[in-house]
């Protein structure tokens, strides 16, 4: 069992929900971080955020937001369009703006809602967090929380949150109606 505050980047409220119902068995209580700059078109960016403000407010959990709506940052450095390559970039992009954070916030940890998704490459989020955890002073908490997913997503909608389609990037949105 560890002790100690923990950041835990958000990508949406149905991805965290039983994450942070998994790491309260553990009496770890996470301050949530939104940091999505991936996301797009706007319309689901806005969506995704605002549906992870309200649950965390319904839940009594912190929200730290970095509400950068990132279209063309994220497609001028991103190295290429295609899996792995681009997941890659994203999960370095996400999980090092959330690094920072922890390490300037004094958090002894950090982590991600990502691993609950069996549609992300978990070797390569824990092989990043992991690395980024040594550059920034701060341990990176890996879980697999992939069991847990299916469950998640009925009590997501139980609490009737916004459930989106795709993972986020406009070239997930593509991948997912094609």
């Amino acid at each position: 069992m560890i002790t100690g505050k923990l950041l835990l980047h958000t990508c949406c409220a149905p991805c965290s929900v039983k994450c942070i119902d998994s790491l309260a068995a553990e009496d770890l209580r996470p301050t949530l971080f939104w940091y999505n700059p991936n996301i797009h078109p706007f319309t689901e960016y806005r969506s995704r955020r605002d549906t992870l403000v309200k649950f965390a407010a319904d839940a009594g959990l912190e929200l730290i937001s970095n509400d950068e709506y990132g279209l063309r940052l994220f497609l001028r450095n991103m190295p290429a369009d295609k899996a792995p390559e681009r997941c890659a970039y994203c999960y370095r992009l996400r999980l090092e703006k959330t690094a920072a954070q922890a390490a300037e916030a004094g958090f002894d940890y950090f982590s991600t809602t990502l691993l609950i998704s069996p549609y992300q490459n978990h070797d390569l989020i824990r092989a990043i967090g992991e690395e980024l955890g040594e550059a920034y002073g701060v341990k990176f908490l890996y879980r697999d929380f992939r069991p847990l997913f299916r469950s998640g997503q009925g009590k997501a909608r139980e609490l009737g949150l916004y459930m989106q389609k795709y993972c986020g990037c406009i070239f997930s949105e593509e991948e997912r109606y094609t």
